[in-house]
């Protein structure tokens, strides 16, 4: 038996259903948990108009508001005909990262489900999206969807790094593995379990000693070896075992494309090092993202 839960789905301004509202709602149903919506809305024309005639803005502001609100329980009573509870939320905040936050440490959610919006290369360069943002300081585990092919997850990919653990936050993929095998037995999901065998990282982190063919084949075969012991731990079957060589984001992209992976199940990071603090694989996945993915913060206590 699980714990009840209840999920907090971060609502489009835009009043329509978009991926993460399908998945927010299939998850309710399939945790049996309460659902909480809210939507953070700022429109810049209500705003810029306020410039000239505050008075005007209120009325435009709470108008918009009003409307927002019946739109959103519309939604939400179509979703309790299944049995869900829910409840709903509109709040007008022009920088709505401290907002979130603060509903978080109240509403205490085991999860945070949000659309992720996708930028261009230079917005990134210049600007810190709230995506980002929210992968670095979200307590509790952030669910971002870009689309769902299936409402509830059909196949969920937990991605590990058996590399030097030692050096790792706790049990950074025991927890990871935890959750992609709980979220797969409530949706009656498949499981898979991959690693990237990251070998520039490796010969970085090797320094001066540089890496002969013989010793690297030998820790890949070590890696290989602590792989299967977190698997076995598990018991993750053969066929959904997969150790690929290669970058990891790119590794993890081209496997959920090629696989149908529904959710990537990963940590914000696995190491307390500050060059990955930015950058990081679970960054370069998320700009990428073609489905969607569960990220468990190991720096952040959960609530």
């Amino acid at each position: 038996m699980f714990e009840s839960e209840r999920l907090m789905l971060i609502a489009s301004p835009l009043m329509s259903r978009t991926p993460a509202f399908e998945r927010a709602a299939a998850l309710a149903r399939a945790k049996s948990a309460a659902l909480h919506i809210v939507a953070f809305d700022y429109v810049e024309g209500l705003a810029a108009a306020g410039l000239l005639n505050e008075r005007a803005l209120n009325e435009m502001r709470d108008g918009y508001l009003a409307s927002h609100r019946q739109w959103l329980e519309q939604q939400a009573q179509l979703i309790r005909q299944s049995g869900v509870e829910v409840t709903t939320e509109v709040v007008w905040v022009m920088r709505p990262l401290d907002e979130i936050m603060a509903h978080v440490h109240e509403i205490k959610p085991s999860m945070v489900i949000k659309d992720i919006g996708h930028e261009s290369w230079l917005t990134r360069a210049m600007f810190t999206s709230l995506d980002i943002r929210l992968l670095h300081d979200c307590p509790v585990p952030l669910h971002l969807v870009a689309n769902v092919d299936h409402a509830l997850p059909r196949k969920i990919l937990a991605a590990v790094d058996p590399y030097r653990t030692e050096e790792q936050f706790g049990d950074v993929n025991d927890a990871i593995i935890k959750s992609a095998e709980k979220l797969a037995a409530q949706c009656n999901a498949q499981l898979h379990l991959l690693y990237a065998h990251d070998m520039a990282y490796i010969f970085a982190s090797a320094g001066d000693l540089g890496l002969s063919t013989s010793l690297e084949h030998t820790l890949y075969e070590t890696d290989q070896e602590a792989f299967d012991q977190l698997a076995d731990r598990f018991g993750v079957p053969d066929e959904c075992r997969h150790v690929v060589t290669g970058s990891p984001a790119k590794v993890i992209s081209a496997f959920v494309l090629a696989e149908g992976i529904d959710v990537i199940v990963m940590g914000t990071l696995h190491r307390n090092r500050v060059d990955t603090l930015l950058g990081s694989t679970t960054e370069q996945v998320a700009h990428h993202l073609s489905g969607s993915l569960l990220a468990l913060n190991p720096r952040l206590s959960a609530l």
